[in-house]
C-alpha cells in the first residue's frame, strides 16, 4: 500500500475517534460533587414506663409475664404513668392487682385502671358512692340474652294494676350501668356476644339501690332493656323516687301494700 494511503487512512481515523469523544462528552451529563454539611440526627431521650405486654380484660389480675417497661418520649410524658426511675420494684408491687378498666397491648399503665391486688374484684369495679345490686334476669327479660357486662340499660318493672284488669308498666331506672352477668364481668375470651344468665349485677347508688329493692317485692316481672352504646354518656341518675319508702320529709309515709303505694299524712 502506498505511503501517501497509509497517512489519509490514519489522519482518518483519528478523525473519527476525536469525533467520537466529543459526541459523548456532548451527550454525558456534567456531575458537580459538592460536600454539603453533616447532619446528626439526636436520639430522643426516654424514660421507662411500665406497659401491658398484651390486652387484659375487666377483672384480670397482673403478673410479672403481663407487664414490662418500655422507653417512652420523655417529651410526651404525662402524670399517672409508672416510672421506673420512680418506682423501680413496680412490677414485683403489683403482682396479683386487679384490672378495673380495659387495658391494651403496649398502653402504658395509670393507677386509676388498676387496684390493689388485696381487693375483691366485685369491689374494686365500684365507683366511690356506688352500690351493686343483683336481680334475676331470664332471656325474656334481658334483650334475649344479648346484654353483657359494661352495657346500658333501663329498668322497666311490670305489676298488676290493684283493683282493675291490666298491668302497669313503669320505667324505674334509667340508663344504668351492668356489671355483671351471673359471675361474669366481660365479654366471651372467643369475642362472642351472647351471655345467657339468671342474674344481673347493677351498678346503682344509694337511693337506685332502694328503688330497686321496692320493686323486686312488688313486680310481678323486671325487664332489662338494652340501651345504645351512644347513651353511655348520659346521666344515670334518679329513678321512680315514688318507691322510696318511709318519711319524705313532710311527713308522709308512704306505703305498698298489694303493689300499691299509699301516702299517709303525718298524724299529730
Amino acid at each position: 500500500m502506498k505511503p501517501a494511503r497509509l497517512v489519509i487512512m490514519g489522519v482518518a481515523v483519528l478523525a473519527a475517534g476525536l469525533a467520537g469523544y466529543l459526541a459523548l462528552n456532548l451527550t454525558t451529563p456534567q456531575v458537580e460533587v459538592t460536600e454539603g454539611p453533616t447532619t446528626v440526627i439526636e436520639k430522643m431521650p426516654t424514660v421507662d414506663v411500665l406497659v401491658a405486654r398484651e390486652s387484659m380484660p375487666v377483672g384480670a389480675r397482673l403478673n410479672a409475664d403481663l407487664l414490662e417497661w418500655k422507653g417512652w418520649p420523655e417529651d410526651v410524658l404525662v402524670e399517672g404513668l409508672i416510672r421506673r426511675d420512680q418506682r423501680p420494684e413496680a412490677v414485683a408491687e403489683l403482682d396479683g392487682a386487679v384490672v378495673r378498666l380495659p387495658l391494651f397491648a403496649g398502653e402504658p399503665l395509670r393507677p386509676e385502671k388498676i387496684v390493689d391486688s388485696s381487693a375483691r374484684v366485685m369491689s374494686s369495679l365500684l365507683p366511690a358512692g356506688k352500690r351493686a345490686i343483683a336481680t334475676e334476669i331470664s332471656v325474656a327479660t334481658s334483650a334475649g340474652g344479648f346484654i353483657l357486662p359494661n352495657d346500658r340499660v333501663d329498668v322497666i318493672m311490670v305489676r298488676r294494676n290493684p283493683g282493675v284488669e291490666g298491668f302497669i308498666t313503669d320505667v324505674i331506672l334509667s340508663n344504668i350501668r351492668v356489671l355483671a352477668i351471673d359471675q361474669r364481668i366481660e365479654e366471651n375470651a372467643d369475642g362472642s356476644r351472647t351471655a345467657v344468665g339468671t342474674t344481673a349485677t347493677l351498678e346503682l347508688d344509694p337511693d337506685q339501690a332502694k328503688i330497686i329493692a321496692v320493686a323486686q317485692q312488688m313486680a310481678d316481672r323486671l325487664t332489662l332493656s338494652l340501651r345504645s352504646v351512644a347513651d353511655a354518656q348520659e346521666a344515670d341518675d334518679g329513678g321512680a323516687k315514688y318507691l322510696l319508702s318511709g318519711d319524705d320529709g313532710a311527713g308522709h309515709v308512704k306505703v305498698i301494700r298489694n303493689g300499691a303505694v299509699t301516702n299517709i299524712g303525718p298524724t299529730n
